[in-house]
């Protein structure tokens, strides 16, 4: 009979509790006996959009991101309120406050599940289309600025081949979008 090898966490120490984050220290026992510490951060996931205009273009939000000191261009998304509520909830949400336009909730589609960052961290974006959307205002929350610009599919692929467009979550429901939808 084969030995099957596994890992095994032997405590988990909260280190921080941020806004956004939970940051724990793991006591964790490998396979050869040795004893590691490893960091995990616990995130309670996020829900991302590609909205969709009548016209094709792809509604693109603009912000100010502090870990890289300068702004971005991104898919709308946020984080949920609590890890009990549903990610499609919160996209329907996100759509709204960050670009001012809204969708019914039949024209939400879902698209892609993503987990951003395997190695420390268990923050899980599920993404979405939406489209039919409905001009309403964004309702931002205090510590957001946000611009919204509609752009081509194209001009978005350019944008991520050149590497202007790095963000994980948009890189990949830009091409996920395209794969699916595009003809």
């Amino acid at each position: 009979m084969e030995k099957v090898e596994k890992i095994e966490r032997l405590d988990r120490k909260l280190v921080h509790e941020g806004a956004v984050i939970s940051i724990y220290e793991d006591t964790v026992q490998i396979p050869n006996g040795n004893v590691a510490k490893w960091d995990f951060i616990g995130h309670k996931g996020a829900a991302a959009v590609v909205p969709v205009c009548d016209d094709g273009k792809i509604l693109m939000v603009h912000q100010y991101r502090n870990a890289l000191d300068r702004e971005t261009v991104e898919v709308p998304a946020g984080g949920r309120d609590s890890i009990d509520e549903p990610y499609l909830a919160c996209a329907y949400r996100e759509l709204e406050e960050e670009t001012g336009y809204r969708a019914e909730e039949e024209d939400f589609e879902f698209l892609i599940s993503l987990k951003t960052t395997v190695a420390f961290c268990n923050e899980q974006i599920e993404v979405y289309v939406a489209k039919n959307l409905k001009k309403t205002h964004q309702n931002l929350d205090e510590d957001e600025y946000i611009n919204v610009k509609a752009y081509e599919l194209d001009e978005l692929l350019d944008m991520i081949y050149s590497g202007k467009m790095q963000d994980g979550k948009t890189v990949s429901a830009i091409l996920a979008y395209k794969l699916k939808y595009a003809k």
